[in-house]
């Protein structure tokens, strides 16, 4: 497990929505890993224990944040999240931004809610100034995965 991180890592693999192809090569977790936007995502997916379901068969569609989104929560609140005694809120956090089966752009937008492997739903919206999650903005979609599809959003999705 650590070991194909380290791998992705070494390689330094970039995600780009140029490159469909190559990014469709690897599983949800490598992807983010290859993608230096989402370090922070990738830690707590680490501390939460998740890597192993995210490398999984799925499908799982990832509402993705960026470092700059768990930027915005208050001082404290990441640090918090991945200390191990909070283990379970991070897991639920984390599997709030997650929703089983793969839902590519042309579908979110006919969508009005979804319900995540947290076991909530999620708030879809879409207009011309584009689709939100909540009160997240959705900011690239359709990163492909050999196990799913990433969306960027560029805010954390709280339960």
């Amino acid at each position: 497990m650590v070991r194909g991180i380290a791998f992705a890592l070494v390689l330094g693999l970039v995600v780009s929505s140029s490159a469909p192809a190559l990014a469709a090569e690897k599983d949800i977790v490598d992807t983010a890993v290859g993608a230096e936007q989402f370090s922070t995502l990738v830690a707590a997916v680490q501390a939460a224990g998740l890597v192993e379901t995210l490398k999984g068969e799925g499908p799982f569609t990832v509402f993705a944040p960026t470092n700059e989104a768990f930027g915005k929560l208050p001082e404290g609140t990441v640090e918090s999240l991945l200390k191990p005694e909070n283990k379970d809120k991070l897991v639920a956090v984390l599997t709030y931004h997650v929703v089983p089966g793969k839902v590519l752009a042309a579908d979110v937008v006919k969508l009005s809610s979804a319900k995540t492997v947290q076991g909530k739903e999620v708030t879809i919206s879409a207009c011309d100034a584009g689709v939100k999650v909540n009160k997240a903005n959705v900011i690239k979609t359709d990163i492909l995965t050999s196990n799913g599809v990433i969306h960027v959003i560029d805010a954390v999705l709280l339960p």
